[in-house]
């Protein structure tokens, strides 16, 4: 089928177990795609069955841009991730390809549409500083901290959230002024239009395919996939990698720290909170076509319009 867009970036939406790939798949059957992950799990090496990676015989048929990109224990921005997806954009274009942005990091999508902030670069001194803080101090006491220092940005990020409660903390120690004040004069990252399609299926629906999607994981290698993560002496439990649902679960199983039947109730019941944020955030969508049910066909005839 012919792309009868002008240069159109296509946002493919949805919480985890959505069925987004097989969507974007789908889609590709219909027009010349370049399909680009937005899902900051995905771009870890080594971390395949846990992040419901799409298989090597998908991704050699349908290859998918930014999946792989870095090692668990490398450091990975929203700013790096907006780089390398404007690239992968742009070439989509150059290529006559329609680009197809599909996963469900929400920030990573925000960042795209709406821009960043310009914050003081982390370094790994006050990387270690805060790792430490996490450490002795725990998520939840460094949440409140960050509510008396900056209670906007409180609100907004989840209390477990520890990645974004600690940047923002870094944030604040390394410039003196709070994540809020300078989150302002942002640019969006892609100047062209935008069209969203979010895969929202029942929230009953969703809850069904994480645990049973989490139980295929424990049958296909997922613990002995973390065992060798366990085996490289960079990685620790506070590497945003490891701190991925259902990757820190098994790591404190594999440490004695919970029973494997715990470690499958808490990783089911982290993803479904997941899923839960996700939700959320993708209802505040506007002017997107909201599928509860994969649909190639109305969602191809929407791109077309």
């Amino acid at each position: 089928m012919p792309i009868q867009i002008n240069k159109t970036v296509i946002f493919l939406m949805g919480p985890t177990a959505s069925g987004k790939t097989d969507l974007a798949i789908q889609l590709s059957q219909q027009f010349k795609t370049r399909l680009i992950s937005v899902d900051s799990a995905l771009i870890y090496k080594g971390m395949d069955i846990g992040t419901a990676k799409p298989g090597k015989a998908i991704l050699k048929k349908y290859p998918h841009r930014l999946i792989d990109t870095c090692n668990p224990e490398d450091s990975y921005s929203a700013f790096d991730f907006t780089r390398d997806a404007n690239t992968q954009i742009k070439t989509a274009f150059a290529n006559n390809e329609l680009p197809i942005l599909v996963g469900g990091t929400s920030f990573y999508f925000h960042a795209l549409e709406h821009g960043l902030s310009k914050l003081p670069e982390s370094n790994p001194k006050s990387k270690e500083k805060f790792n430490q803080l996490l450490k002795s101090k725990g998520t939840i006491a460094l949440h409140q901290d960050l509510k008396k220092i900056d209670p906007q940005a409180a609100n907004r990020i989840h209390p477990n959230d520890t990645q974004r409660i600690t940047r923002a903390l870094e944030v604040f120690d390394l410039s003196g002024k709070t994540l809020s004040e300078l989150q302002g004069n942002k640019k969006p990252i892609i100047n062209h239009p935008i069209k969203k399609i979010i895969l929202m299926p029942e929230r009953g629906e969703l809850h069904q395919r994480i645990e049973k999607r989490f139980l295929s994981m424990i049958e296909h290698g997922f613990l002995d996939e973390v065992k060798t993560l366990k085996q490289n002496p960079n990685l620790h439990e506070n590497l945003p990698a490891i701190r991925c649902v259902g990757y820190r679960q098994a790591w404190q199983y594999l440490n004695g720290e919970i029973g494997k039947a715990e470690m499958i109730e808490k990783s089911i019941i982290a993803t479904r909170q997941l899923c839960k944020r996700q939700s959320t955030w993708l209802k505040s969508e506007e002017d997107a076509l909201t599928l509860k049910i994969s649909n190639p066909t109305q969602a191809s005839a929407f791109i077309n319009q």
